[in-house]
């Protein structure tokens, strides 16, 4: 028992720093061997969520200690009536974790194939770096990254990026987009390269945009001052043109509902506690182009209790089709729809 609670514990702090494909079913697979696995992770998290807490406790919240603070709530089993009991057990514990895009599964062996839809679907996609920065890629995004012991730094070739850079004053992190560069310590923020122009937003701390050098001179003529860097802070946004001579980063504010219309393509996590699987549906078709359609109304009340990143629609089908006895439809649209199968019997 105490090797599993161990190992429960090191798939919890892989999850927790982001799991790369091959990882992510592993972990799916090591969930499914035993329903103890996954009761283990179940535990560890609901730990972690207490220690969560007191991230937000103040002395000044009261004189005397919250007794209740680190009270944990007492753990519940999600059952559904037309699944088995043991088999609605583990998989509602298997889905108490992030699900990450991927097939790969230890010994070479494949996770059941989702059959091919109409047109490819290019998915939004994270990569983890060496130094615990993350980069999100939107949909036909490219980058190069040119690490050196002086200086981090990231080409966008094309497309559009989100960047959470890990923290280290020594070692500058730089995002170069058509020679726009924008810098960072420890921060986050969005690059966007269009035909004219860059545009930058910062979600977190502040960067330092400096536009493209001035254009070399002929011999005799003066040359152009250097262009002026901007810093930009937490909640605004800087464009600098590619095509106007002389360009300088505008920098502007940035409404939140704004904010969120232009981040709205990236993956988030979704937590729902004994969410009906309905409203899971909904928000995810609410971030993907492959949009679930519920064909049952008692498969629609079943009830989720789960933290799933929200590009990852094919891992959740699969989980769905694999632990809950889903039968899957997947029309030539691309909409994917989503029935009780056959052998899940009927409703009791």
């Amino acid at each position: 028992m105490a090797e599993i609670a161990h190992r429960a514990a090191a798939w919890l702090a892989k999850r927790d720093r982001g799991l790369t494909a091959t990882e992510q079913d592993e972990l799916l697979l090591w969930l499914a061997e035993d329903p103890r696995h996954g009761e283990w992770f179940a535990r560890h998290q609901q730990t972690v969520n207490g220690l969560k807490v007191l991230a937000q406790w103040r002395p000044e919240h009261g004189a005397w200690p919250n007794p209740d603070l680190l009270a944990q709530r007492r753990a519940r089993r999600t059952w559904c009536g037309w699944v088995a009991g043991g088999l609605a057990a583990a998989a509602s514990l298997a889905l108490a974790f992030s699900l990450w895009r991927g097939t790969d599964a230890p010994g070479g062996r494949r996770l059941p194939e989702a059959a091919p839809l109409a047109a490819e679907i290019v998915p939004v996609l994270r990569r983890l770096l060496e130094d615990g920065s993350t980069i999100d890629l939107n949909r036909g995004a490219e980058v190069e990254v040119r690490f050196t012991a002086e200086e981090r730094l990231v080409r966008l070739v094309r497309g559009e990026a989100h960047f959470t850079v890990a923290k280290n004053p020594l070692r500058p992190f730089v995002v170069e987009a058509n020679r726009v560069r924008v810098r960072a310590v420890g921060t986050a923020f969005d690059v966007k390269l269009q035909t004219e122009a860059v545009e930058v937003v910062v979600t977190e701390g502040r960067v330092r945009v400096d536009p493209p050098p001035a254009a070399p001179t002929a011999v005799g003529v003066e040359a152009a001052p250097a262009p002026e860097s901007a810093l930009v802070a937490v909640g605004e946004r800087a464009v600098v043109s590619l095509v106007a001579p002389h360009a300088v980063a505008h920098v502007t504010p940035v409404a939140p509902e704004e904010l969120a219309r232009l981040l709205a393509w990236q993956p988030r996590q979704l937590e729902f506690v004994d969410a009906p699987l309905a409203q899971v549906v909904a928000e995810f078709n609410r971030d993907n182009r492959v949009k679930l359609v519920v064909a049952d109304p008692i498969l629609a009340a079943l009830p989720i209790g789960a933290t799933l990143r929200s590009d990852n629609v094919e891992g959740f089908v699969r989980l769905l089709e694999t632990s809950f006895q889903v039968a899957v439809e997947r029309r030539a649209d691309g909409v994917i729809v989503l029935r009780r199968s056959a052998a899940a019997g009927a409703p009791r």
